[in-house]
């Protein structure tokens, strides 16, 4: 008979946390700058360590860091933890969110204390988890540049 709690133990201390760096850029402030309304210099940037989460599906990011990058709360939604709680949650205006070379925008969560990278990210930067190395690496289908799944 096979112990499964003896073999989630072990699973659990071969695969850890995968974090990555990321840089957060307010968007509104990009669009100003690339128009020449806004002075560069006045860029608003973040950039952290990210968890990336395989179980979350928006990317969430502390009320500092909203705060730090000046977004707008656009909207309120419920937020679903795994554990069943539930909780409303603010969600900003739009948020460039470069990691691993490549980049996309997205409206975010303002929750937790972590920048934690949920799979609408991954999937529009066409990244996979690689848990053994904990690491995320280019889709090996298409590693030069992500590809939009229709």
């Amino acid at each position: 008979m096979i112990n499964l709690d003896r073999a989630k133990i072990q699973v659990s201390k071969n695969i850890g946390a995968v974090r990555v760096k990321v840089k957060l850029t307010n968007a509104i402030d990009e669009a100003l700058v690339s128009r020449g309304l806004l002075n560069p210099n006045l860029l608003r940037t973040y950039e952290a360590e990210a968890l990336i989460d395989t179980g979350a599906v928006r990317t969430a990011l502390p009320a500092e860091v909203v705060q730090h990058l000046g977004l707008r709360i656009r909207s309120q939604q419920i937020a679903k933890y795994a554990d069943g709680r539930q909780e409303t949650a603010g969600i900003t205006g739009p948020v460039i969110i470069e990691l691993e070379g490549r980049e996309t925008i997205e409206a975010v969560m303002v929750l937790g204390d972590t920048v934690l990278i949920g799979q609408t990210v991954l999937e529009t930067l066409d990244l996979l988890v690689d848990c053994k190395n904990q690491r995320l690496i280019p889709n090996p289908e298409n590693p030069e540049s992500p590809v939009l799944r229709v």
